[in-house]
């Protein structure tokens, strides 16, 4: 069993956490904790009680940060290696239909998926695992190792996420070999993630549902501008949608020369320009108009106490961005800062942009959010 493996300690929940628990929540917020748990260190797995000291769940403690305990399994019983292979096996079942259409795909969706903490995401054949706090490491570790069974993966890094709680491990091969970048299919487009040097895992995988957006529309003899375009993704779904045209503005050298060398097929169509968008929007002259403007942004805070202002940052820069449409043209407000609401984020940019809302592009399969807090990826399309 599982379990075996890992020193348990009693924890008992103050009622407003067991609520949650008892409600599906996969998360017990540190203002929600009593002082008992902070003698404990950091990835200590504990046996959650009720008031009774009746047992109610399995969770791991996290010494820093909002959330004090991600939660494993609720009820009575200890998690172990035949519950964990099943609850696997329901997240990859879930994936069925989009692995037949795509090389790329996110295995292990976190907390969505049941594994608090876990990513596990695939390109091609090799898996890519990130752990976001100490506690997951070996959790982590061991549902990548049984995903790679399962998918018959022979290659798996192990890549510490820009973003963690408490110490992380150096980048590893945990299996096989693999190389710096990989190519892999998705949906008639051919695209490679950067293992080593890329955000994330390597890639923008939630961004799936946009290229294919962009790829099905009619872009021919169009001008596009895509804004915060990181390695282009978005720049070859309008290339190959027909635009002729396609600027692409980041601030990282590094990646528009990535985009350049992986994902432009017509350097003759595509303008990449390294600038601060923020700066480079207040001095595009009037005159450019573009028939597409995609506005991606990364996320700007992790901290609710700047959500309005990084809001009015937001409004200010998609107003700026709506000013350069054509006639016609159509704007991707996009926003993945997870303490922004997807309501308030809607709220404001119908103040922000005088243009009517089109459609709103919802999170694929594998990056489905089973709780409020994992909404983060908004995507708002407007005409």
């Amino acid at each position: 069993m599982l379990c075996r493996r890992f020193r348990f300690r009693r924890y008992q929940l103050k009622k407003d956490s067991l609520r949650a628990l008892n409600e599906g929540h996969p998360w017990i917020f540190r203002g929600a904790m009593s002082s008992a748990a902070e003698v404990f260190p950091d990835g200590q797995w504990l046996a959650l009680v009720d008031g009774q000291n009746r047992p109610v769940g399995v969770g791991i403690y996290q010494a820093e940060g909002a959330v004090g305990i991600r939660v494993l399994r609720p009820g009575a019983t200890p998690p172990d290696t035949d519950w964990l292979q099943r609850r696997l096996n329901r997240a990859l079942e879930r994936r069925a239909d989009l692995r037949q259409r795509v090389e790329g795909f996110r295995a292990l969706n976190g907390e969505s998926d049941g594994f608090p903490g876990v990513v596990l995401d695939v390109y091609g054949r090799v898996g890519v695992l990130q752990t976001y706090c100490s506690g997951v490491d070996s959790l982590g570790r061991y549902a990548a190792a049984l995903a790679c069974r399962s998918l018959d993966l022979p290659g798996l890094l192990w890549k510490p996420p820009q973003r963690r709680s408490g110490p992380g491990p150096v980048r590893r091969v945990l299996r096989g070999q693999v190389p710096r970048c990989v190519a892999f299919a998705e949906e008639g487009m051919q695209l490679v993630a950067d293992l080593e040097g890329g955000q994330k895992t390597g890639l923008f995988l939630d961004l799936r549902g946009l290229r294919r957006w962009i790829r099905n529309s009619d872009l021919t003899g169009r001008r596009v501008l895509n804004l915060f375009s990181y390695t282009g993704t978005l720049g070859l779904a309008a290339e190959l949608a027909g635009a002729r045209e396609v600027w692409q503005v980041d601030a990282s050298a590094q990646a528009l020369a990535f985009a350049g060398h992986h994902h432009v097929q017509d350097p003759a169509r595509h303008r990449l320009v390294e600038a601060d968008v923020f700066e480079w929007l207040k001095d595009l002259p009037q005159d450019e108009l573009f028939d597409l403007v995609v506005v991606d942004p990364p996320a700007l805070t992790t901290r609710a106490d700047q959500v309005e202002r990084v809001l009015a940052r937001q409004a200010r820069l998609v107003s700026r961005a709506a000013a350069h449409l054509a006639p016609g043209g159509t704007l991707v407000a996009c926003d993945c800062t997870s303490r922004i609401p997807r309501t308030r984020f809607q709220q404001v940019l119908k103040k922000a942009v005088p243009l009517r809302h089109r459609q709103t592009l919802l999170p694929e399969e594998d990056h489905a959010p089973r709780f409020a807090q994992a909404d983060y990826l908004k995507v708002e399309i407007y005409r």
